[in-house]
């Protein structure tokens, strides 16, 4: 199995030099390259070619994280792009263009200290997924009258799994279930989202949206704000 390419942007070194050491350490990766501004980014991209980037957000200079993954996609749609975020307003999500490219994570930096959350964006950007932060989805509520909030408990327990980017197999260790049964689950939530005649990872990536963009965000006292573009 070939190794997935990732590259590193970061312009705090320290914190670049930390993850990596860390990813390189990882059996299925291989770092190919690191920088720590848009602009060098972008041309590391066109000249390297990695399957996948960690972007930081917030870089130095002309132009941020999130314009230079634009830019990247522009030109490579098929390279995946992790945000690295200080921001857990899911409004940082929803002003990515989740719908019209795949390949696409949100992780916050405090996540990154879960070596395997982030290998887990890393993999679901590789295959073409939208994963979100699992501390971002355990904060959403679906909208009461929304199809999402029309799905079971266990239902809606599977769906925000794979919001976070599990594979079947993985969800199913997750919820102490057969593998065939988070199928059968993936199945009705497809049909009751209207999702068909698509590829497994085109509906895999329209039912994650469909979670985030019909659900609203818990606060600290109870109250929720809904999860629109900022």
């Amino acid at each position: 199995m070939e190794k997935i390419r990732v590259a590193v942007i970061e312009d705090e070194a320290l914190f670049r030099e930390m993850l990596v050491g860390s990813l390189s350490r990882q059996v299925g990766l291989e770092v190919v390259g690191t920088a720590d501004n848009a602009e060098k980014a972008i041309a590391l991209a066109r000249n390297a070619k990695p399957d996948v980037i960690l972007m930081d957000i917030e870089l130095a200079g002309e132009m941020d994280g999130i314009e230079a993954a634009l830019a990247i996609k522009r030109e490579s749609p098929e390279i995946g792009i992790v945000i690295l975020s200080s921001h857990d307003n899911p409004r940082y999500v929803t002003s990515l263009p989740l719908g019209e490219s795949t390949g696409w994570a949100y992780l916050l930096k405090q996540t990154v200290r879960d070596l395997s959350a982030v290998v887990l964006a890393i993999e679901g950007c590789a295959r073409g997924m939208v994963v979100m932060d699992p501390s971002i989805v355990a904060r959403l509520r679906p909208r009461e009258g929304s199809e999402v909030s029309r799905l079971t408990p266990r239902q809606k327990e599977v769906l925000r799994l794979l919001a976070e980017g599990y594979n079947n197999s993985a969800i199913a260790r997750q919820l102490e279930l057969e593998e065939r049964s988070v199928e059968g689950y993936i199945n009705i939530i497809y049909q009751h989202l209207g999702l068909s005649g698509e590829t497994e990872i085109n509906m895999r990536v329209k039912a994650a949206l469909a979670f985030l963009k019909s659900s609203q965000r818990e606060g600290k006292h109870g109250s929720t704000g809904g999860v629109t573009p900022g």
